[in-house]
C-alpha cells in the first residue's frame, strides 16, 4: 500500500502516532503499518510481494480459518498450555470474523509463495491485534497477544491452511450439491412433461431410432444424480486432517493433549465430521484428496456441459435447423442481424465447464509438483478449486432459472422428422432381416418417400402389421416391436 514504508526503527513515538502509523518489526526488518489496520507486518510484506490475480482471500476460507484458531485455542486452553484470558479473547476475535466482520483486514492474495504462510499469519495478526482491542490496548501490543506465539500456538501454516481449505471446500461443495440436485429435479419435471413426445433419436448426428423427449431429459437428471454422488463420494476424503502434525506431520511443539483434541474440537465448531489422519507425515506431503474432488466436479461439469450441447443443437434453427425445442429468448443475439437470437445460456455453461477443466489440470499439475515433506502450491489449488466450485454452482442457477424451466417441445417438428426418417426401418429387422431392411432404407431415400409408404407399395407387409412393428412409442420402451408377428412368422417357418 501507498501507506506503507521502511522508516528508522529508532523512530521516536510521538513521530509515529503523528504520522498515523505504527512500527513493527519481523526478522527481516521494520515496516510501518496505519495504525487502523489489523493486519500486520507479515501481511503488508505479502501484499507487496504477490500482485498475481488481483482478488483476497475466498470469504468462506477466511471464516475457515477463524474457525480453525478458535478450535485451537480452546484446545490449548483445555489442555493448559495457553492462558484462559489470552484463549478467550482468541476466541472473541474469531467470532466476529466468522460473524463476517473484519474480512477486510485479510489483504493477501489468494495465490502467493510459501505454502500458504502469508495467508495464515494475515489471519494470525488480525486475530491478534482484534484480541488486544478486546482488552483494552492498542493495536500492534504483541507483548499483549502475539500472533505466532499465542494465536498460532501448537500449530504450522503446514497444518492449518489445509485443514482450512477442506473446511472450505466443504462449506462449498454442500452449497454446490444442493443447487445440482434442483437442476437434477429441474430435468426430472420436464422428463415427465415431455414424456409423450416422441423424436428421432441420432447417434453420430445421423438418424437413428425413435426415442421420447422426455427420455433425454431423463437421462440429464440421471446423469446429474451420478455426478453429485460423485462428488460427495470424493468430498468424504476432505474429512481427514493432518492438525496437530505441525511442520512436516511430526507434531514439534504440539502438546499432547491438544493433540489428540485437536479434530474433535474443530468437528465441534464446523459440524464437519473430522477426524485425525493415521499417517500425519502422509497427510502433509500430500493433498491428492484436493485432486479426487477437483475431478469430480470436472466430471459433472462436463457431463452439463454435453447436455448444454444437446440443448443446442435441438433448438437450433429456428427454421433451418433441428427447431425440436424452444429456449426462452433471454436477450439479442447479435449486433447486426435484427431478431436473431442465440443460445446464451448453454453457451455460457459450457465456458464455465472450459474453466474448471482448465482450474482441474492446473490442481493436478500442483499436486503433483509436492517435495519431500510438503507441498508447497496449496494456495494455487484452492484458488482453482474454490473458483471451479462456485462457477458450477452459479452456471448451475442459471441455467435452471433462466434456461430449464422455460424449455418447450415443437411436437409437430419432432413428428415430422420422425415420419421422414428412414431410421423406424430399424424396427422391421426381426421380421424381414438386416439385408432387405437396408436395401429399402435406401431405396426410400433414393426415392424421397417414405419407409411405411414404399413398404406397402411393394406389398412387404400389410397395414395392419405395419401399425404394430412401426408403432414409433412401441420403439421406444424395452422389448421387441411386433414381437407377436415374429412369433407367426417363426411359427410359419418365415
Amino acid at each position: 500500500m501507498d501507506t506503507m514504508k521502511i522508516v528508522n526503527p529508532h523512530i521516536e513515538k510521538t513521530q509515529q502516532q503523528r504520522d498515523g502509523m505504527r512500527l513493527e518489526y519481523d526478522s527481516i526488518g521494520s515496516k510501518y503499518i496505519p495504525c487502523e489496520a489489523y493486519y500486520g507486518i507479515h501481511a503488508a510484506r505479502a501484499l507487496e510481494n504477490f500482485h498475481i490475480t488481483g482478488k483476497r482471500m475466498h470469504p468462506e476460507m477466511i471464516k475457515s480459518i477463524a474457525q480453525l484458531k478458535k478450535a485451537c485455542a480452546i484446545t490449548n486452553a483445555s489442555a493448559g498450555v495457553l492462558n484462559q484470558k489470552i484463549a478467550k479473547a482468541i476466541e472473541y476475535a474469531c467470532d466476529k470474523i466468522i460473524e463476517g466482520n473484519y474480512h477486510d483486514q485479510f489483504i493477501v492474495d489468494p495465490i502467493q509463495g510459501s505454502a500458504g504462510t502469508s495467508m495464515n499469519m494475515n489471519a494470525n495478526e488480525v486475530i491478534a491485534n482484534i484480541a488486544i482491542e478486546s482488552l483494552g490496548k492498542d493495536k500492534g501490543d504483541y507483548s499483549v497477544i502475539h500472533p505466532n506465539d499465542h494465536v498460532n500456538f501448537g500449530q504450522s501454516t503446514n497444518d492449518v491452511i489445509p485443514t482450512a481449505g477442506k473446511i472450505t471446500a466443504i462449506v462449498l461443495l454442500h452449497t454446490l450439491e444442493k443447487k445440482l440436485k434442483v437442476l437434477k429435479n429441474s430435468f426430472a419435471k420436464k422428463a415427465k412433461e415431455f414424456d409423450s413426445v416422441i423424436k428421432m433419436g441420432r447417434t453420430q448426428l445421423q438418424d437413428a431410432v425413435p426415442i421420447r423427449l422426455g427420455q433425454e431429459f431423463h437421462a440429464y437428471a440421471t446423469v446429474v444424480d451420478r455426478g453429485v454422488k460423485l462428488i460427495k463420494k470424493a468430498e468424504t476424503q476432505l474429512y481427514t486432517i493432518n492438525m496437530g502434525g505441525t511442520a512436516i506431520g511430526t507434531g514439534l511443539n504440539a502438546d499432547d493433549t491438544y493433540f489428540s483434541a485437536i479434530a474433535q474440537s474443530l468437528a465441534d465448531i464446523t459440524g464437519i465430521p473430522f477426524k485425525q489422519a493415521d499417517d500425519l507425515i502422509d497427510a502433509t506431503q500430500n493433498i491428492d484428496c484436493f485432486a479426487s474432488v477437483s475431478g469430480a466436479i470436472k466430471n459433472c461439469a462436463i457431463s452439463i456441459s454435453k447436455i448444454a450441447n444437446d440443448l443446442r443443437l435441438m433448438s437450433s434453427g429456428p427454421k433451418t435447423g433441428l427447431g425440436e425445442i424452444n429456449l426462452p429468448a433471454k436477450q439479442n443475439g447479435s449486433s447486426i442481424m435484427p431478431g436473431k437470437v442465440n443460445p446464451v445460456i448453454p453457451e455460457v455453461v459450457s465456458q464455465v465447464a472450459f474453466k474448471i477443466v482448465g482450474n482441474d489440470v492446473t490442481i493436478t499439475m500442483a499436486v503433483e509438483a509436492g517435495q519431500l515433506e510438503l507441498n508447497a502450491f496449496e494456495p494455487v489449488v484452492f484458488d482453482c478449486l474454490f473458483q471451479s466450485i462456485d462457477m458450477l454452482g452459479n452456471a448451475v442457477d442459471t441455467f435452471v432459472g433462466n434456461c430449464i424451466e422455460g424449455i418447450t417441445a415443437n411436437e409437430e417438428r419432432c413428428r415430422a422428422f420422425l415420419n421422414s426418417s428412414v431410421g423406424i426401418i430399424t424396427a422391421l429387422c426381426p421380421h424381414i432381416g438386416y439385408t432387405k431392411s437396408a436395401e429399402l432404407a435406401k431405396e426410400a431415400l433414393a426415392k424421397n418417400i417414405s419407409v411405411r409408404d414404399l413398404i406397402l407399395s411393394e406389398n412387404i407387409l400389410d397395414q395392419k402389421q405395419l401399425d404394430v412393428i412401426l408403432n414409433a412409442y412401441n420403439m421406444t420402451t424395452p422389448g421387441i416391436s411386433g414381437k407377436e408377428l415374429i412369433l407367426d412368422k417363426i411359427a410359419e417357418g418365415a
